[in-house]
């Protein structure tokens, strides 16, 4: 307990492990209803679409919508266009990390007897 800063506890191997899944299922419900009371119908089914396709991306969004409210940067429920502003937006800053483009070289054979088959 010496290593570690003042008001945290070490992790206690004996914690159930059915205590842990219903924290983090309940940790799970809250976000489900904050990003409810954050996005209209048709954001919530887009942001639902995303998640089939790529869960990863789907929670990268969901944490920066819920940042944005708890920092008081949205006004009202954010609609369909919105999030797709905010896609558009996330997409670009990622290419502009990612400056490697991915180029396919096609190299094919030549032979010399290709010509004659006619």
């Amino acid at each position: 307990m010496e290593g570690l800063p003042q008001g945290l506890k070490p992790q206690s191997p004996a914690e159930p492990n059915g205590e842990q899944e219903a924290r983090r299922e309940a940790e799970e419900n809250m976000r489900r209803d904050m990003i409810a009371t954050i996005l209209d119908g048709a954001a919530r089914e887009r942001l639902s679409r995303i998640a089939l396709v790529s869960p990863e991306r789907s929670q990268q969004i969901e944490a920066v919508l819920l940042r944005m409210a708890q920092t008081g940067q949205l006004r009202g429920k954010v609609t369909e266009p919105q999030l797709i502003e905010l896609l558009e937006q996330m997409e670009e800053a990622q290419s502009k990390t990612n400056t490697k483009k991915t180029t396919i070289v096609y190299q094919r054979r030549r032979d010399f007897d290709d010509d004659d088959d006619f």
